[in-house]
């Protein structure tokens, strides 16, 4: 569920010449202030708090090729400087790659600090490079969340963050370093990649290479699986992403749903209404409270705290349409809830993950004028009370069909369902029955400690 963020709310001016008349120089500042009332305080606050976090690392010897077989070290972040180095790693090793896409730098020195990222509430994590011969190689975090804990009692910890070179020895050494960590700490089980908790970028990709990622989907190179493989991973998960353009969906299968629940309608019985934009929050909490709801008995669940609810709605807050979520409503009472995203990612792929120098401004035009052409449906879920009822198919067709209509009316193309648990049957087999298909599976990988 993790969404890069693109807008803050508060104010900050930017200085205009003395020499410019009154209404010169009110027209600019009105221009100005619009502009730094999104981006600048953003910008601003994120450097003060980083000590400017947006500066990728580029020491002496960011561009020199490490030795292939020189002996490896793993050492643990050590002040703001290895965090650049951890942060800057992926851009780095996937700079070359068209379907890798860089994300925000600023979303992710947000993810490792422990006072603004929610997890470390409830969850403690060590990270580490990986060097050979002076040079960032790798990286990998080991965690552990107490929430899953107290929730499944299992006593597995997570590794996540992985990013490395296609070599065997340093993937080797990664994993070993978060599988001791995790083994003084008295876990039996390491599962991941989580990055960090459930409610964030998971799993390793394993098919779909040919085509950048949705977003807030991961993406990594295909000798990612290989290697954790080869270190003694297993499946323990897959997630599925499947796709249709809207041109090819087989709306027969739609039809025969409506019919079927019209008269529903007609009795007042369901209905369907779009997010009130004027009680955002109030409403995105009410979705948040269904999927806690709806998902309770999912693998691996984890319910979203208050906290992480405040970030999740204060980072959709500048981005998500009102129309992209769906309210349905059984007897008037809100009963399900449908949650779609344009993708960001068609929109930042080429701001190489920074919004300084002019970048924002590059950002703030797309936003308004170059809106995307594909979108993902992200979240889906229906009360307790209603599931295995005929009341919860007819609810989830409800808001397909509007969610449907509304990326029609916005010119998507393109819709990406994920991710979804290969054993949600009743969800793959809807998504299939309108012409979706696979393009993208992710794995969960796990191994005994």
């Amino acid at each position: 569920m993790k969404i890069s963020s693109f807008a803050a709310s508060r104010n900050l001016g930017f200085p205009i010449r003395s020499d410019l008349d009154y209404h010169r120089a009110a027209a600019v500042r009105r221009r100005t202030c619009l502009l730094a009332r999104i981006f600048a305080p953003m910008l601003m606050n994120t450097a003060r708090a980083l000590g400017a976090p947006d500066t990728a690392y580029a020491g002496p010897t960011s561009e020199r090729t490490p030795a292939r077989g020189s002996p490896i070290e793993v050492t643990a972040l050590r002040g703001w400087r290895d965090r650049n180095r951890f942060v800057d790693l992926p851009y780095r090793l996937h700079r070359n790659d068209p379907n890798w896409v860089p994300p925000l730098r600023r979303d992710m020195h947000r993810l490792l600090d422990r006072r603004r990222n929610p997890f470390f509430d409830h969850g403690e994590a060590c990270f580490w490079l990986a060097w050979r011969d002076g040079i960032p190689v790798g990286r990998i975090s080991a965690q552990i969340n107490h929430l899953h804990l107290e929730t499944h009692r299992d006593e597995t910890g997570n590794f996540g963050l992985l990013e490395a070179i296609d070599d065997q020895a340093v993937f080797a050494a990664l994993q070993r370093a978060a599988e001791n960590w995790l083994r003084e700490r008295g876990m039996r089980r390491i599962l991941g990649p989580y990055s960090l908790s459930m409610n964030d970028d998971i799993g390793v990709l394993v098919s779909g290479f040919e085509t950048p990622p949705m977003v807030g989907m991961p993406y990594t190179p295909p000798y990612y699986a290989q290697r954790l493989i080869a270190e003694g991973y297993v499946k323990a998960k897959d997630l599925h992403a499947l796709r249709i353009t809207l041109a090819d969906i087989v709306t027969r299968h739609l039809h025969q749903l409506e019919r079927v629940t019209a008269r529903l309608r007609a009795e007042g019985r369901i209905a369907v209404r779009p997010l009130d934009p004027a009680r955002f929050a109030e409403e995105m909490r009410l979705a948040l409270d269904i999927y806690n709801e709806a998902w309770t008995q999912n693998w691996g669940f984890l319910p979203v705290t208050e906290r992480e609810a405040k970030q999740i709605i204060d980072q959709l807050a500048p981005v998500l349409p009102p129309q992209s979520v769906v309210f349905a409503l059984a007897d008037g009472e809100p009963a399900a809830m449908l949650v779609a995203l344009p993708n960001l990612n068609e929109i930042v792929a080429d701001l190489g993950g920074r919004l300084f120098p002019i970048n924002w401004l590059r950002l703030l035009w797309r936003l308004r004028f170059r809106k995307p052409r594909t979108a993902r449906v992200m979240l889906t879920g229906v009360r307790q009370r209603y599931r295995r009822s005929a009341l919860s198919m007819a609810l989830v067709t409800l808001m397909l069909g509007e969610i449907l209509d509304a990326a029609r009316r916005a010119n998507i193309e393109m819709v990406e369902f994920s991710w979804i648990l290969e054993d949600n049957k009743p969800s793959l087999e809807g998504c299939h029955a309108i012409g979706a298909q696979l393009a993208k599976l992710y794995r969960i990988y796990a191994k005994a400690l």
